[in-house]
């Protein structure tokens, strides 16, 4: 299972609602400083075999193969003076850069 905070489907909703997308893909890449970083892009449909997530209307899809990384993630959004990023509290990850937005296994 996938957590998505409530700030976190707002930022979502918000960036759906300026690129008039239906929904967000979350998926996982080879690269990095430690390995593996986090994919956000925009789709429109799910492929047969993807994990639909759905939380207050916004929906992410994530592949199989990502979500056996991904399982147990919470996926938050935070803002401060300096910055504004989504931030994953991955309990599966046993290392991870500075950025935080890449990870280990």
């Amino acid at each position: 299972m996938i957590e998505v905070t409530p700030k976190a489907v707002s930022r979502i909703r918000q960036m759906l609602e300026e690129s008039k997308e239906p929904a967000m893909r979350l998926g996982v890449v080879g690269g990095g400083c430690s390995g593996l970083s986090y994919k956000f892009k925009f789709d429109t449909t799910p492929r047969s075999k993807d994990k639909v997530i759905e939380v207050e209307g916004v929906r992410l899809f994530v592949d199989p193969k990502s979500f056996e990384y991904l399982d147990g993630l919470t996926l938050d959004f935070q803002e401060s003076v300096l910055e504004h990023a989504f931030v994953f509290h991955n309990p599966n990850a046993t290392e991870s850069c500075g950025c935080g937005k890449s990870f280990g296994i």
